[in-house]
This record gives structure tokens, sequence and C-alpha cells, in this order.
């Protein structure tokens, strides 16, 4: 049994989408999510979906229940937060006597400076001492972090920032699930591994400015803020403060080289080249 938390989510649930592709039977499969009635497309197709709230510990254990395999999808929201939730998360995984967690960290988690690495030390520190067998999928950026926004950038003909010339190994979201449900699906023994998932080229904020003005035929330039400035500007687009601060602490982190590290990790799971900047770019603004 393969359970899934956050398979409401963009990344849990193309997970569970690959999972099934590779041939791993629905009833094998079980989705633990906050909203159950938000998972009927998966129930539909035989699934199991069991309710699980992360800020209501009580309801863990239960959804974790038989899981040989559990993915443990990062929450989003403030650090500190997110630290509860995930020690919950832990603390229901060996009450239920999970065979295997998956969890997604972050990239070069023990040494990363960006902020939010903090949350994923705590979680992979909590994984360790409590003697779970752990898989740590730590995943890059991802490139949809950049490209998601991308059209209103190509009709503002700007994209700003904060990262100066830095350079990102980000990866797709497609690309980081399908390798987390091989792992998953696989027969070989995980549980102590390290993978860290990037692209297999790192690029800067400058270098997908020209990647979208080549896509769309548009002028499209990056210019460099200072990161209050940068803040400013995402606060009057109406996002919450602990996104600002994290989108921010990312970007200066970046110009100093937090999210450069590329490895061959994810290329070599999915048994082909990663997605490139330049094919997220034109997915992004085919939409």
């Amino acid at each position: 049994m393969i359970v899934v938390t956050g398979a409401t989510g963009q990344f849990g649930h193309h997970v569970v989408e690959n999972l099934i592709k590779m041939g791993v039977p629905a009833e094998r499969i079980a989705v633990a999510v906050r909203s159950p009635e938000k998972a009927g497309d998966l129930a539909g197709r035989g699934v199991q979906v069991r309710q699980a709230d992360y800020d209501r510990p009580d309801t863990l254990a239960a959804a974790f229940t038989g899981a040989d395999k559990l993915l443990f999808v990062s929450t989003t929201g403030p650090d500190d937060l997110r630290i509860i939730q995930h020690r919950a998360v832990v603390d229901a995984a060996k009450a239920a006597g999970v065979g295997l967690v998956a969890y997604t960290s972050i990239a070069d988690a023990d040494t990363n400076p960006i902020n939010v690495a903090r949350v994923h030390r705590d979680t992979e520190q909590a994984l360790a001492a409590s003697g779970l067998p752990t898989v740590l999928l730590r995943n890059g950026w991802y490139t949809e972090n950049y490209t998601a926004a991308l059209a209103g950038a190509v009709e503002r003909g700007a994209i700003v920032g904060s990262a100066g010339q830095g350079r990102i190994a980000s990866a797709t979201r497609g690309d980081l699930a399908e390798a987390a449900a091989i792992v998953l699906a696989g027969q070989q023994p995980q549980s102590g591994k390290v993978y860290v998932l990037t692209g297999e080229v790192a690029w800067s904020l400058p270098e997908l400015a020209a990647e979208a003005a080549a896509a769309s035929g548009k002028p499209v330039t990056y210019t460099d803020l200072p990161a209050e400035r940068y803040a400013h500007i995402l606060t009057g687009a109406g996002l919450p403060d602990f996104l600002v601060e994290l989108l921010v602490d990312t970007d200066v982190k970046v110009s100093q080289g937090a999210l450069q590290t590329v490895t061959s990790d994810l290329a070599t799971l999915l048994g082909r080249p990663t997605t490139t900047l330049r094919e997220a770019v034109i997915a992004a603004l085919r939409h």
C-alpha cells in the first residue's frame, strides 16, 4: 500500500497519476487529504481516499494505517506552523508503523541558507530521531515558481526580482513528481537514500527573460530590485506576508548561490533528460 499526502495539490496529484500510469493498481494507492470531497476524481478511479488534516494530528495515524510506503509532501504556510505540522506527521507515521517514508525536502537541506530550509532540516532531524526508514527527496526549486506568472510578465515586458545574476537549478513539478513515483513504485530498497533532485542546467533570471522574449516574440527584460522594493511589489499584488518573505529571501539567497547546485540524480531516476527552461517557458506561454 502506497499512501500519498497532499494529493489534491498539484504535486501530490501528479505523483498519483504517475503511479497509476506505471501500473500500480489503484486499490494499492491511498491519498491522505484535508478535504476528501476534492479527491472525487481519484476515488472514481478506485484510489482510497482518507481524511488527514495536518492541523488535526488525531486524524493522521488512521490515514497512514497499512502504509508500506508513505509520500510525505511538505506543507505550505508560515514556517513555525509547518514545523509543528511536520512533526505531527512524523509522530503519526511512527504510530502507524509505516514501512518507508519518502519526504519531499529541499536541495542541500542540511546547508541551504534559504530561510525555508529550516523547516526541512527540522523535519529531516525528526525523521532521523523517529527511527522510521526514510528516503529523502531533496527537491530543487520548482521551475513553475517562475513560469506560472510568466504570461503576465510578458504582457508587461518585464520580470522583476532580487536574484541578480544568481543561478537556479530548478526542475519542473512534473519531473519531480514522476521521480517520486518511480521511487515509490520501485522494488529496490530506498531506506537511507538521499536524492538531490535538480535540473541539469542552472539558469538566471536574465536568462529567463531572454527565453520568454524568444518564445513570445515580445521584448522582455529582467530588472533587479532592492529586496525592500521587491517585497513592496509582492505585497501590493496581494500575496500573504509569509509568502512575500519567502520569495524575497529566496531571491536574495539565490544571488548568493543558494540554489545553483546541479546533480544528475533526477535525470538518472527519470531515465531521460530533465525538462529544460526553454521547454518549460514554451509550455507556460502556450496556455
